[in-house]
């Protein structure tokens, strides 16, 4: 199954150009599958359903033309299907704490749980290869950002941490329970994270495989709107995330001659010209601004039609995977693009096994292979848009030291 992610600033139109990608590849024949993963859905509404996904069906995928089909994830709906223990034992230690049952109930619904939804959801269409191609119209950039970061941070405290809170807490909760008089979380509590753990395994690496999964990132030729795409690029390379697109979406078309508009068009001709330099050798597509709203069949069927025309939306256009470890004269180098990021934008650490590279206000841990037991960082560089860090066996360090 294919998997293409769609995402960018809010209000630059993405979810209009992954509804149109979606249709035109149900048109060319290919089984799809568009799913909002925003809290903030606008999905049906782009496709003019007059609210149809909110009649309790929104787990469920709704037919909207032939091989198409679109879901928006509730998660006050999917916390009955897969949160209940967990959200029912917060729910309760919010209560014991005084705070009132309904609101206990709401914030009982914490940050995650949305994305976590939608990533069971990816895994399980994947595993039962449910669709040709599955669409993500995600939130905002920094929202989804999150949403990718959870695969490994999720699989990092199963490994890290979840067994010894569970051997911990079957020796401690009576006592503890007796004296804090907190309940703490029950066994059928860690069963529920453990079987969402098991439901989840495999979607990282299913997310980060270029073949399978790449990201387009949409924008306007705007400076604020182009620099956020520049940040969203570098930050997906951080996740070990391929871009294989960036779409251009509302240019003012050639033939618009209005003086009031020159600006305009000087503008966005200089940030589209930039564009092409920044991105460089991924490919960037346009959209011209339409003279009404895309809303409708119709007008996504016209918009795919002038965006794909020569182009197959479902091709991966770039296969390469934005970090790898390569072997070199008995020692190995890490590679990680991350493209417009400074030196001093960079720190490193390392952690429990891990390469914890932090990039503004993101952080990533790379886990370090087995292969490299026994092998320590002792250089790192950032040039041309990429992180280099040596490894060497710490003996060969202690000697040249």
């Amino acid at each position: 199954m294919r998997i293409l992610l769609y995402t960018g600033k809010g209000g630059v139109g993405k979810t209009t150009v992954a509804a149109a990608t979606g249709l035109t590849l149900a048109a060319r024949g290919l089984k799809t599958l568009v799913m909002s993963v925003d809290a903030a859905h606008s999905l049906a509404d782009v496709f003019d359903l007059d609210g149809r996904l909110t009649d309790k069906r929104c787990g469920v995928p709704v037919a909207v033309a032939p091989n198409l089909w679109i879901q928006e994830v509730d998660v006050t709906e999917e916390i009955g299907r897969h949160w209940k223990d967990i959200s029912g034992y917060i729910a309760t230690l919010l209560a014991v704490t005084g705070v009132e049952e309904v609101l206990a109930e709401e914030l009982a619904i914490f940050p995650g749980m949305e994305e976590v939804s939608a990533l069971l959801y990816v895994n399980r269409y994947a595993r039962e290869n449910a669709y040709d191609v599955l669409i993500l119209d995600c939130a905002p950039t920094g929202e989804s950002l999150r949403f990718v970061s959870l695969p490994p941070t999720l699989d990092w405290y199963m490994k890290k941490l979840f067994r010894i809170e569970r051997s911990f807490l079957k020796v401690a909760r009576p006592v503890a329970e007796k004296v804090t008089g907190v309940p703490l979380p029950p066994e059928r509590y860690f069963d529920n994270v453990q079987a969402l753990a098991d439901k989840l395994d495999g979607v990282d690496a299913l997310l980060k495989d270029p073949k399978t999964t790449t990201v387009r990132l949409v924008t306007n030729a705007e400076k604020i709107v182009l620099r956020e795409t520049q940040r969203a690029f570098m930050y997906f390379g951080l996740y070990g995330f391929t871009v294989d697109a960036v779409i251009v979406n509302r240019l003012l078309p050639g033939a618009l001659e209005d003086p009031f508009f020159d600006k305009w068009r000087k503008t966005q001709a200089h940030f589209l010209a930039e564009a092409k330099r920044y991105f460089d050798p991924v490919p960037i597509w346009t959209v011209p601004l339409k003279d009404d709203q895309v809303v409708g069949l119709s007008d996504l069927a016209r918009l795919g039609d002038g965006l794909f025309s020569g182009i197959d939306p479902a091709a991966s256009f770039r296969t390469t995977a934005p970090y790898s470890y390569q072997k070199k004269a008995g020692h190995y180098l890490l590679t990680l693009e991350l493209p417009f990021a400074e030196r001093e934008d960079v720190e490193l650490a390392v952690a429990s096994g891990d390469l914890i590279v932090t990039l503004g206000n993101f952080r990533h841990h790379i886990p370090i292979p087995r292969t490299l037991s026994g092998h320590a960082p002792t250089k790192a560089k950032v040039e041309a848009g990429r992180l280099t860090v040596r490894f060497e066996r710490a003996h060969e360090e202690a000697e040249r030291g």
